[in-house]
């Protein structure tokens, strides 16, 4: 809306209107935007959420300090969608195909956490959603984005001319990924199918199926990494501004060039989305640091998985995730290592033994004495390593 008003101004030369112009004025102010939405009304929120008695119901699990979080507010994660959809609102070109995906795919994974948050408090089902309906709706957002991806003629690749002055000497529109820490070489997805050079149609399946996966992979684990007071917001945070940092490069020519990477015309846009969501993140942590005030729910965290999905899906940095993403990894594998090995032992020996004293992993720690804002601590700056980790695939390849 801003943006927009301001294209206009900035024809009629009115002075000071052409900064919003400007990607890294337009992140900034989203990054300042969001933070005051999500402090200021998170508060709010959070008052009208006790009034209308939405807390948490919590599973006697035997781990210590857990009788003391019940009754604490959930849904919370309206908090953070609300700060990150206003400012987009505002600050963002929408008429960029990107933002328009990223701003579905928010409110979609939004809906779907909030149902479950809702049959939860609400219908007082501890299950809540059931989960072949989350899978459903996670297969449709990657039905969604994986064809958008290849129908729309916005998204695009264009090859630049390594001169002192580059320029885009083609536009071709490809499903081809940067392959991470190697030099000039990309992972056509064609390859599998025989499809490679043109992208046929079932390169195109393949892509969707693909889309779905990590759609679906990413959004899950950050729903599992959602268990103590400020861990998903705090392990988020680097991810989200790793992710805005690859799509300002990605979307200049120039630094694509320097850089040798892929330039995705467009893509720079998804810094003002990032930004937004930064911000949204670290004022929702406001009320969501130990001991946490409201907790995100499932409409928070499935949002924010699946938003970091389909932005790495974007910028061609998909296969960058299991690095980025390295605590969603550990917190999943350990629920499949635990249920794997559950289930193997009970067959062989006729009881199931386990790996971990409980999973996801933060829950093993907890079992094990550590208290839960060390935890906290100690997973935030693992993946703030990484995320310093998946910068470097700039340079090291």
């Amino acid at each position: 809306m801003i943006y927009s008003l301001s294209r206009y101004l900035a024809q009629l030369d009115v002075p000071g209107a052409g900064i919003f112009q400007y990607l890294t004025f337009r992140g900034a102010a989203a990054i300042i935007l969001a933070l005051l939405i999500a402090m200021v009304f998170g508060g709010m929120i959070i008052k009208l959420l006790k009034r209308k008695q939405i807390g948490e119901s919590i599973r006697d699990l035997g781990l210590e300090g857990q009788a003391a979080k019940k009754g604490t507010p959930t849904m919370g994660g309206l908090i953070i969608l609300g700060a990150i959809l206003i400012p987009m609102l505002l600050l963002a070109d929408l008429t960029n195909i990107y933002v328009q995906l990223l701003v579905i795919s928010t409110v979609w994974l939004g809906f779907i956490g909030f149902l479950d948050d809702y049959i939860k408090v609400f219908r007082h089902r501890k299950q809540g959603l059931d989960g072949k309906f989350k899978i459903v709706g996670q297969v449709g957002l990657g039905i969604i984005v994986g064809t958008v991806m290849w129908l729309s003629p916005q998204i695009v690749v264009q090859e630049v001319q390594h001169t002192d002055r580059p320029i885009a000497d083609a536009t071709v529109k490809t499903t081809s990924t940067t392959v991470p820490f190697a030099k000039d070489v990309e992972l056509d997805y064609g390859v599998f199918t025989g499809e490679k050079g043109h992208n046929g149609p079932l390169t195109w399946v393949l892509y969707i199926v693909w889309a779905i996966l990590i759609i679906t992979g990413v959004s899950n684990g950050a729903n599992l990494t959602d268990g103590l007071d400020g861990l998903n917001t705090g392990v988020a945070i680097p991810i989200v501004v790793v992710l805005g940092i690859f799509a300002y490069l990605s979307g200049n020519i120039i630094y694509a060039d320097y850089l040798n990477i892929m330039y995705i015309p467009g893509t720079g846009e998804l810094l003002v989305f990032a930004a937004a969501m930064a911000g949204a993140l670290i004022g929702f942590m406001w009320y969501n640091g130990y001991p946490a005030q409201v907790f995100m729910g499932d409409t928070g965290s499935l949002a924010i998985g699946g938003v970091i999905a389909v932005m790495a899906l974007m910028i061609r940095k998909e296969l960058l995730l299991p690095v980025m993403c390295g605590v969603y990894v550990l917190e999943t594998g350990s629920v499949i290592i635990q249920r794997v090995w559950f289930k193997i032992t009970k067959k062989r020996y006729g009881e199931g033994r386990r790996v971990f004293l409980m999973s996801p992993l933060h829950h093993h720690y907890q079992l094990k004495g550590f208290h839960e804002s060390k935890i906290v601590i100690r997973f935030v700056i693992l993946s703030i390593l990484l995320a310093a980790i998946t910068l470097t695939t700039l340079k090291v390849r």
